[in-house]
C-alpha cells in the first residue's frame, strides 16, 4: 500500500468518524432538550409565579444551564450516553437515576429561594413526563445506532486468560456489538505475516498477553485504525497511574507508591464526614425502624461486628446491621453462600437487597476506620488465602476500606477476584475527588440490580468454609505472575 494512498485512507476514516461523532452528539443534545422542556415548563408556570422576588430573564437562563450542568454530570456517571455498550432497559433506569438526581436538586434550589416549601406534586409530574420521554428516547437512539453502525468485524486474542474469552462471547447482547469473526491465541501469530491475519478486522480484543506480544499487537493495530480493546494485567493498571516527567533529555513515566496530594486527602476526609453524618441523619427514622424487626424477629443484637482490615493492615471492628441468625457463625467465621444462604433471616434478606444492611459503616467512616469510597475491607484470614494466590492483594491497604468503590459498582457477582482486584488498583492508581464523586452517584445505580458484586471482601461462593477460596482458584489456572 503506497504511502499516498495509506492518506487518503486515513483521511477518509477520520472524516467518517467526525460525521459520527457529530451525529452522536446530536442524538445526546436531543435527549437533554427532552428532557429540560418538561421542567422549564413548571418552573416558567407553575413555580415562578409562587417565588417573591422572581429572577429575571438572565435568570432563566441560568437556570437552563444549572440545569444542563447537573443533568450531564448525573448522565455521565450513570452511563447515559453508553447506548453502543447498554441494553435498552439498562440506558432507561441510568436516565431514571439521573433525572431523579437532577431533579431533586432542582427542587431543592427551588425551595430556597421561595418563601415556603413548594408544592411536590408538579416537579413529580414532571419527572413522569420526562420518564416517558426517556424511554421513548432510549428506544429510538438505540434502534438508530446499530442501524448507522454495523457489527464491528472483531478479532479475540488471548494468551494466559481464556476464561475472559468465554465471558466475552457470551455477554448479552453483544453480537449487536461485535460480529466475532476470529478467535486466536497469541502463539498462531509467531512467524505469520500478521497483516494478512488482521485483514478486514475492526475491532481487537486482546485478553491475558503478555507485554512483548501485546505491544506489537498494539502498534500494528493503531498504524492501520483498528480499534483494540485490553484486558489488562496488574501491572498495565500500575503503570496506568504513571505521572509523565522529561529528564535527562528523556521521556519517562514515575511510578511511586499511593501518595496523592495533601489537599485531596483533606478535602476527602471533610467529604467523608460530613457526607456521613448526612445520611445517618436521614435514615436514621428507617435504621430505627430496621433496628426494632430486627430485635423483634430473633431477640438477638440488633449490630453485628466483625474483624477487618484497612490502610496498611490496620484492624478494626466493622460495624453492619445483623442479618443472619445470631448463631450463624458458631462453627467458626463462614463465607455467604449468597442468595440461598439459610442463614440468612427474613429481615435480613431485605435489608441485604438494598444494602440498608451496610448503613451503620457510616459511623466507621466517622471515627475514620474506612472512607466512603474505596476497597471493601476484607477478614484477615482470607486476605491472608487470597494474598498466598495473589501477593498483589496486598496492594489494595494503600488506602482506606471503603463503603463503595469501582469494584462494588462496575464489578458483577461473578466477577473473579482477579478482576475485582483490579478494578480496585485502577481506582488507587488516579485519585481524584471527581472520581469519588462520580463513584458516589454511580453507587445508587447498583442498589436495585442484584447482579452487583459487594468487591473482593464479599465474593459469593458456595461453600461453607474460608479455607475453599483455594478452590475457587483452582478453576482459574490462568492466573500466572504479569510480565
Amino acid at each position: 500500500m503506497s504511502s499516498a494512498f495509506r492518506q487518503d485512507e486515513h483521511k477518509r476514516k477520520d472524516l467518517k468518524k467526525l460525521y459520527n461523532s457529530i451525529a452522536l452528539r446530536m442524538i445526546f443534545l436531543a435527549d437533554v432538550i427532552a428532557m429540560i422542556l418538561p421542567f422549564l415548563f413548571i418552573a416558567r408556570f407553575y413555580y415562578e409565579d409562587r417565588i417573591y422576588d422572581t429572577y429575571n430573564f438572565r435568570g432563566n437562563w441560568l437556570v437552563i444551564l444549572l440545569f444542563i450542568v447537573i443533568y450531564l454530570l448525573a448522565a455521565s456517571a450513570y452511563q447515559v450516553f453508553q447506548i453502543q455498550i447498554l441494553r435498552i432497559q439498562e440506558v432507561v433506569y441510568s436516565q431514571a437515576l439521573a433525572l431523579a438526581v437532577t431533579d431533586f436538586v432542582m427542587f431543592i434550589l427551588i425551595w430556597l429561594i421561595n418563601l415556603e416549601f413548594p408544592n411536590i406534586l408538579p416537579m413529580l409530574l414532571v419527572y413522569a413526563l420526562q420518564m416517558c420521554l426517556a424511554v421513548l428516547w432510549a428506544y429510538l437512539a438505540h434502534k438508530w445506532y446499530f442501524v448507522r453502525f454495523k457489527p464491528a468485524k472483531t478479532m479475540v486474542i488471548y494468551d494466559m486468560r481464556k476464561g475472559e474469552v468465554d465471558k466475552l462471547l457470551k455477554r448479552d447482547g453483544l453480537e449487536i456489538r461485535f460480529d466475532v469473526v476470529s478467535i486466536r491465541h497469541i502463539s498462531e501469530f509467531e512467524g505469520k505475516n500478521i497483516k494478512s491475519m488482521f485483514k478486514g478486522i475492526e475491532t481487537v480484543f486482546l485478553s491475558g498477553v503478555h507485554s512483548h506480544d501485546r505491544n506489537q499487537i498494539l502498534k500494528f493495530c493503531t498504524e492501520y485504525d483498528i480499534t483494540t480493546y485490553v484486558i489488562p494485567r496488574i501491572g498495565d493498571v500500575i503503570l496506568s497511574g504513571a505521572q509523565r516527567i522529561y529528564m535527562i533529555n528523556l521521556p519517562m513515566m514515575k511510578v511511586s507508591r499511593y501518595n496523592p496530594a495533601h489537599e485531596y486527602r483533606f478535602f476527602k476526609r471533610v467529604i467523608d464526614v460530613v457526607f456521613s453524618c448526612i445520611i445517618i441523619g436521614v435514615t436514621s427514622p428507617l435504621m430505627l425502624v430496621v433496628a426494632i424487626l430486627i430485635k423483634r424477629t430473633d431477640g438477638g443484637s440488633v449490630f453485628y461486628k466483625q474483624t477487618r482490615i484497612t490502610m496498611h493492615g490496620r484492624r478494626f471492628q466493622i460495624l453492619k446491621f445483623r442479618s443472619m441468625r445470631p448463631d450463624a457463625e458458631k462453627n467458626g467465621a463462614q463465607l455467604s453462600s449468597g442468595h440461598d444462604d439459610v442463614r440468612v433471616t427474613k429481615i435480613g434478606r431485605f435489608i441485604r437487597r438494598f444494602r440498608i444492611d451496610e448503613l451503620p459503616q457510616f459511623l466507621n467512616v466517622i471515627k475514620g476506620d474506612m472512607s466512603i469510597v474505596g476497597p471493601r475491607p476484607e477478614r484477615p484470614e482470607i486476605a491472608r488465602i487470597y494474598e498466598n494466590k495473589l501477593p498483589e492483594f496486598a496492594l489494595r491497604l494503600q488506602v482506606r476500606a471503603g463503603i463503595t468503590g469501582y469494584a462494588q459498582v462496575y464489578g458483577k457477582y461473578n466477577t473473579s477476584p482477579y478482576d475485582k482486584l483490579l478494578l480496585d488498583l485502577m481506582y488507587i492508581s488516579k485519585p481524584n475527588l471527581g472520581g469519588d464523586l462520580r463513584i458516589m452517584l454511580a453507587t445508587l445505580k447498583t442498589v436495585f440490580l442484584r447482579e452487583s458484586t459487594d468487591g473482593i471482601g464479599d465474593t459469593t461462593l458456595n461453600t461453607e468454609d474460608i479455607s475453599d477460596i483455594n478452590e475457587f482458584f483452582r478453576k482459574e489456572p490462568e492466573l500466572e505472575e504479569d510480565d
